[in-house]
């Protein structure tokens, strides 16, 4: 599928995998809304029970990759300045960056399946 004549929303999910934990979990923070980039810092340090930490640079380079993917996009709508400061940029998935998450989130799921076939974990840890 050529980049010309396919728009970002219709490009094949798939084509991202698999992600790296830092994009992964950038998007996971992103599915339950608009976030700037410390609130996504503190919403993976907090999600994860502090496992993972993202630093600036990470984060920040992470940003920049998937705004070009057009995955995650910039929000046009910024909080009242009062009580926001105005140099913080928000940002939330796009439809693309939505459907690649939920890839990622099934080839995940099914590595799981395969390490509980294979006894690595108990076949349902919810029971």
């Amino acid at each position: 599928m050529s980049e010309a004549n396919s728009g970002p929303a219709q490009r094949d999910p798939q084509a991202f995998l698999p992600l790296t934990p830092a994009v992964f979990h950038i998007l996971l923070a992103l599915a339950g809304g608009e976030r700037h980039g410390y609130a996504i810092m503190q919403e993976i340090a907090i999600s994860t029970e502090g496992q993972l930490r993202l630093g600036p640079g990470t984060l920040y380079r992470s940003l920049k990759q998937m705004l070009a993917w057009g995955v995650i996009e910039e929000a046009d709508e910024r909080p009242d300045p009062a009580i926001d400061d105005e140099r913080r940029r928000y940002y939330r998935l796009t439809s693309l960056g939505r459907r690649v998450a939920q890839a990622e989130a099934q080839r995940l799921s099914q590595l799981v399946a395969q390490a509980q076939a294979k006894h690595l974990l108990p076949s349902s840890q919810f029971s």
